[in-house]
């Protein structure tokens, strides 16, 4: 596994089985989210499924957790070594006539991300630990529903939501597309992942920001 990663196309090809594996977590982890939207009960089931599955608990939230960290952690790596790979100075650079701005400015969109990552974690993942294996409350199936929505009640909370999904939306323009270039997809079908890419990262991040919303809206 080193010996891959020490390689330009092993650590771009590491880089896109990460992307692939986060951004099928983001469609799953919406498409609970959205059930807060329509059905409180619903939603309150499909959590406490999630948050009492052990193996749901100890087996695919550690590879999550571990999924993450590497995706971040390849991310700035790469960006460093392609930062050191640009010897050559230029009078004039004209990256906008080469380059989107997103695939110009991925790591500032991925700070921004990681940020609302740290500040997500705290809010439900430290707090579900604490309830569950240091207090020891007792099991509630019926309260993710109101700890959702007390969340979002505070509106600060929901700008920087609404700003961190922004950014996941700019960060996806460019991350699905180069993901699948990674892979080695053919130019025939590179117009058609692009299409794919550019929903993608439009719906998910807005299915989030409509959910902020909604609890916000509706306290």
């Amino acid at each position: 596994m080193n010996n891959i990663l020490k390689t330009s196309i092993g650590r771009k090809i590491a880089m896109a089985l990460s992307a692939f594996f986060l951004m099928f977590f983001l469609l799953m982890h919406l498409s609970i989210n959205l059930l807060s939207v329509f059905s409180e009960d619903a939603f309150n089931q499909a959590s406490h499924f999630m948050g009492t599955n052990p193996l749901i608990q100890f087996a695919m939230q550690p590879v999550l957790i571990l999924g993450v960290v590497f995706h971040f952690v390849m991310g700035f790596i790469l960006e460093l070594k392609n930062r050191k790979a640009t010897t050559v100075k230029y009078a004039q650079n004209n990256g906008a006539a080469n380059s989107t701005w997103m695939s110009r400015n991925m790591i500032y969109s991925g700070a921004a991300i990681l940020f609302f990552i740290v500040l997500h974690f705290k809010q439900f993942w430290i707090h579900e630990i604490n309830y569950k294996y240091i207090a020891h409350t007792a099991p509630d199936a019926n309260r993710y529903y109101e700890e959702l929505h007390h969340v979002f009640a505070n509106p600060i909370t929901v700008v920087i939501y609404v700003v961190a999904f922004i950014f996941l939306a700019l960060h996806l323009l460019h991350g699905f597309k180069s993901a699948f270039q990674s892979m080695g997809v053919s130019a025939i079908r590179k117009k058609s992942f692009e299409t794919c890419g550019k929903i993608y990262a439009i719906v998910i991040p807005l299915g989030f920001i409509i959910v902020a919303l909604y609890h916000y809206l509706n306290q």
